[in-house]
């Protein structure tokens, strides 16, 4: 399929996927239900950390978690009591638990006594072609206190260890993106939509090496660069648009497997 073709076909399923109506199913839906710009911020993170297993699933245990602190995440972040995080301890979802909990609360807690925004965790040279350094500077960061778990190293991920970084990759998606659809954010400016890298999940990877927009074997962050190369291709100012049309393409060959 050529360039032009693949355009026309991919931006017809992002008009049809990037749209409010996507959000009620999606971890999204989680930041969609607050409206202060830090609440949006933690509330995302968790939302996007979570991300593993069934969206229905998914949806469930964030809301449940930001239950547990009150849905108000950053008034509990700055100012909880010991015996508040006491409730936080009963939290499990897949490997995510008590211990990764209470260490991504700490670490929130001291970057908020410190800065008004997350965007300050990732830190991208504007001149950089892609997120990849502010993905090692979150990681980095995230990780230098102290009493940190090492059990919870694996819950945020970094192109250092050639993860394709995908949660993370959405949750900047969501942060950044600034279409005015209604979907994503758009909250932080100092990051451009030019320099996001397309989130690469099972679906995205299938669908876009059946469109020959990967060729690389294996999966991993090169492999995340490589999809977002050539989605530049279509459209160099905003390439991370098309994960909507990869991730709804993958959506409907699901259905259409289970014959649904």
């Amino acid at each position: 399929m050529k360039d032009a073709e693949l355009k026309a076909f991919l931006d017809e399923k992002v008009d049809r996927y990037n749209q409010p109506g996507f959000i009620e199913l999606d971890p999204i839906s989680i930041p969609h239900a607050f409206t202060k710009p830090q609440d949006i911020e933690i509330a995302g993170l968790f939302a996007a950390v979570l991300a593993w297993g069934q969206r229905v699933t998914i949806v469930r245990k964030c809301q449940e978690l930001l239950g547990l602190m009150d849905n108000d995440p950053h008034q509990f972040i700055l100012h909880h009591r010991p015996r508040d995080l006491k409730a936080l301890e009963t939290f499990k979802h897949r490997t995510f638990n008590a211990t990764d909990t209470l260490y991504f609360v700490e670490f929130l807690k001291w970057f908020y006594q410190k800065h008004s925004s997350l965007e300050e965790a990732f830190v991208v040279d504007p001149a950089a072609k892609t997120i990849e350094g502010g993905l090692i500077h979150f990681h980095d960061l995230f990780f230098s206190l102290d009493d940190y778990p090492h059990r919870t190293r694996k819950h945020i991920s970094t192109p250092e260890r050639k993860s394709t970084c995908k949660r993370l990759s959405m949750y900047l998606r969501w942060m950044v993106r600034d279409d005015h659809k209604g979907v994503d954010f758009g909250l932080w400016k100092n990051i451009s939509p030019a320099q996001l890298v397309c989130p690469c999940d099972l679906h995205v990877d299938r669908v876009g090496r059946r469109l020959k927009l990967i060729r690389r074997k294996q999966t991993d962050w090169q492999t995340a660069l490589e999809l977002t190369a050539n989605l530049s291709r279509l459209d160099p100012s905003d390439p991370v648009k098309y994960d909507f049309a990869l991730f709804g393409l993958g959506i409907e060959e699901g259905r259409s497997r289970r014959g649904g």
